[in-house]
């Protein structure tokens, strides 16, 4: 998709990472009935959501913040590429179809990895800044961390898909910061076709 580059307000930013933040934690409470059956898998997902959500609140609190002081530049332009949000909302409303069908843990762990990845992590990352508290950033950036390492132990623990598992422990290291120690590695599940 070609880049769709422009100038746009804070707010507007803010609309579509709301938007797109709750279309992901639909997704993740559709998986709650999808794997109703097997408990580990439906908490895992119910927590995923409950991430998802918690990133709603703080992306309001942040729309509250910005209509409340207006010193703080949320009619102010900005560059972004709006191409992001045209494709992560392909992207979700293609998922959601396949999901009614029926997905596999797999599947719906390669759905977790292709959303969580996305450049939307970034942004919300990026407008909780506003809020001027460290603590906040810091917070959502763990909370990140900790949802990564949890869906790698997952993918880990539940498929054989050595590539899946690559990239989800890729996006925890992504998120790690650079002054800490990296994390120890843990033993991976042998493939039995190898």
């Amino acid at each position: 998709m070609p880049s769709q580059v422009r100038k746009t307000t804070i707010v507007e930013v803010l609309d579509l990472a709301l938007e797109l933040e709750r279309k992901t934690m639909a997704l993740y409470a559709s998986f709650l009935s999808s794997f109703a059956e097997h408990e580990e898998l439906r908490q895992f997902w119910f927590n995923m959501a409950r991430g998802e959500a918690a990133h709603c609140g703080a992306l309001m609190l942040v729309e509250c913040i910005l209509r409340d002081d207006p010193d703080l530049g949320g009619g102010a332009k900005i560059r972004f590429d709006m191409s992001t949000g045209v494709r992560l909302r392909s992207l979700l409303a293609a998922y959601r179809r396949e999901q009614r069908r029926g997905v596999t843990a797999e599947r719906a762990f390669e759905m977790a990895v292709d959303l969580e990845g996305s450049e939307l992590e970034d942004v919300v990352v990026d407008l909780l800044q506003v809020v001027r508290d460290p603590g906040w950033r810091d917070k959502a950036v763990k909370m990140l961390v900790h949802d990564m390492g949890d869906l790698s132990y997952m993918i880990e623990k539940f498929t054989d898909n050595a590539e899946l598992l690559g990239r989800a422990d890729a996006l925890v290291e992504r998120r790690v910061p650079k002054a800490d120690d990296p994390p120890k590695p843990r033993s991976r599940k042998k493939n039995a076709s190898a």
